[in-house]
């Protein structure tokens, strides 16, 4: 979500480290010292690791005039096969402080908001964040494995609350909130790039379709900003007496940058329920001449069928290899997956020949099947899944129609006899 590889801002990463450690150690010894934990959420961006906005956590120290950001959300897309360990599921994030101004001026250049939200907690608790997140922070501990849905930028930031709160003994207490899904959560932010929302919904599979608790639901940036809002800190003495509870956000949320308007980059004209709908017009067009003309177009199938096996073999191999939460109970590999790709030679040969092909009886049969059992499967599918797999469907029940046509029949003048 949040990236930096400039190696000046990495010198600047060390300082603050540096800073914030003498610091703390001061803090500790001066008990007059003023510390606020704020919630920092930023809005959406243009970039895909930018839709679903971001989350950080503030803390200022008003006596020693210091003022850091500390980050869970910072990865470097140059490192080696970052593509291929993405792919895999093997992203490595990492927590790293910054000082609020240089936070603030990467979101006011991309355009983004931020809204702060003070945390209502005691100088103990407070002390015991800042010393958990500088614990966090260190060389040897600031690495994590990154797990979309589970443990991120977000989730990494509540836990430290969470944590912090519990060592000082309170505990965080959310309001009951609405229930959905992880991907009705992700479509609420993808309604504005349909084609990542596609991408999405392609890879993932049915155990996204399952209603979240409320503690799941708040992997997103701004649903765990409203769950704090409505949250209350349960607090005991170290005694075990119940001292009552607080709201753990202390008065309403606060914006410190407005978000403004900005250049977006220009999308694909077409939408992906457009783009499927004119691939059904188009094969069925394409099977309606055939059938009419008794010939089989195969050079049509020569462009279609590396493009779906292509596509095919990412969907499998994202089933199988990828240790992202979720890929492997894709019920979608049924009718997207590389079959087309390895049966190419056989069918463009059988085609030559002018001979039956095995293989269109069984892939018509698998995109049928697929077809009438969908309204049972426990998972919700792409915009552009059901018009393309009976585009797909489409050229191979050309094939099977047209073995079983009988020849046309050429109608012979009738000869006259002759009179003697």
């Amino acid at each position: 979500m949040h990236l930096i590889t400039n190696r000046f801002f990495r010198y600047i990463i060390i300082l603050v480290i540096f800073v914030l450690g003498g610091c703390h150690s001061l803090c500790a010894q001066r008990v007059n010292d003023s510390i606020t934990v704020s919630l920092l959420t930023c809005s959406p961006g243009d970039m895909v690791y930018e839709l679903y906005g971001h989350t950080a956590i503030r803390v200022v120290d008003h006596t020693l005039c210091t003022d850091a950001v500390f980050n869970y959300g910072v990865f470097d897309y140059n490192q080696d096969n970052f593509v291929w360990h993405f792919l895999l599921g093997q992203t490595d994030y990492m927590v790293q402080p910054l000082p609020y101004d240089i936070f603030k001026q990467e979101y006011d250049k991309r355009g983004s908001s931020i809204v702060s939200q003070r945390l209502n907690l005691t100088r103990e608790e407070a002390n015991t964040l800042f010393n958990l997140l500088m614990v966090n922070a260190r060389p040897e501990n600031c690495v994590y494995r990154y797990n979309f849905l589970t443990s991120n930028c977000t989730t990494r930031v509540r836990d430290m609350v969470e944590e912090a709160i519990r060592e000082c003994n309170g505990e965080v207490v959310y309001k009951e909130g609405e229930k959905k899904s992880y991907r009705e959560c992700l479509h609420e932010f993808t309604n504005g790039s349909p084609w990542c929302e596609v991408g999405n919904d392609l890879l993932l599979g049915a155990a996204v379709d399952t209603l979240l608790d409320d503690r799941s639901m708040q992997f997103l940036p701004e649903h765990l900003q409203n769950y704090f809002q409505t949250a209350s800190v349960y607090r005991k003495s170290p005694e075990g007496r119940d001292l009552g509870s607080l709201p753990l956000v202390a008065g309403e949320a606060e914006v410190l940058l407005p978000a403004k308007d900005v250049q977006h980059p220009k999308s694909f004209p077409f939408s992906p329920l457009v783009c499927s709908l004119m691939f059904l017009a188009l094969m069925l067009l394409v099977f309606c001449i055939e059938y009419f003309v008794r010939h089989q177009f195969w050079l049509v199938d020569v462009l279609l069928m590396p493009g779906s096996g292509v596509a095919g073999l990412l969907v499998l191999f994202m089933f199988l290899c990828s240790e992202h939460p979720s890929l492997n109970t894709n019920w979608q590999v049924w009718v997207f997956n590389p079959l087309p790709l390895f049966c190419m030679p056989w069918v463009f040969y059988s085609a030559l020949k002018h001979n039956h092909c095995l293989y269109h009886y069984f892939y018509a049969t698998a995109m049928c099947s697929f077809l009438i059992v969908s309204p049972w499967i426990p998972q919700s599918f792409s915009i552009m899944t059901i018009p393309v797999v009976v585009g797909l469907a489409s050229r191979s029940v050309s094939y099977i129609v047209s073995y079983h046509r009988k020849p046309a029949q050429v109608s012979k003048p009738r000869s006259r006899k002759k009179k003697a």
